[in-house]
């Protein structure tokens, strides 16, 4: 009997600052990865935008509302029987002073400052993201961004 390989999907995931310039985090409760520390994300639902769906993936997961800016990262990831493409949002807590509650697949959600990344299990390849994060927080002109406002076509500025 032959394996069948994992039919692709697409997610996204915000990397979401608050007031403080802490990054918002979730321990996966669910395969992949789980156990291991990330954005916000999921998969994009028919009939969805790319925004529509980074907004409503964090308010599922940590009960936070969120803007969201520029693209700034696309990860192809196959592992434990999945295959996404991945779509990396630069998003902003609407209420900078909110506590992130863990919902959904999560098992915790937390803010957490930049330089105590050290004690957690980051996912794979997601520090180099978090780092350009960081730069297009603080104001570097980085990523694609939504240029309509449609939340679907994303050009460099």
């Amino acid at each position: 009997m032959t394996e069948t390989a994992p039919k692709p999907g697409i997610g996204v995931a915000a990397v979401v600052f608050d007031g403080q310039g802490r990054v918002l985090l979730i321990r996966r409760a669910q395969p992949p990865a789980a156990g291991f520390w990330h954005p916000p994300g999921g998969k994009l639902e028919a009939g969805e935008s790319l925004v529509e769906a980074c907004r409503r993936e964090v308010r599922e997961e940590t009960g936070l509302e969120v803007t969201i800016g520029p693209l700034l990262a696309v990860v192809e990831r196959r592992m434990e029987g999945f295959h996404y493409v991945i779509l990396d949002f630069l998003a902003t807590a609407l209420d900078p002073d909110a506590r992130p509650q863990a919902a959904d697949d999560v098992s915790e959600a937390r803010w957490v400052a930049m330089d105590e990344l050290h004690g957690y299990a980051i996912a794979d390849g997601f520090l180099p993201i978090l780092k350009r994060a960081e730069r297009a927080r603080r104001g570097e002109t980085l990523g694609l961004h939504d240029m309509t406002g449609g939340g679907t076509d994303f050009l460099p500025p």
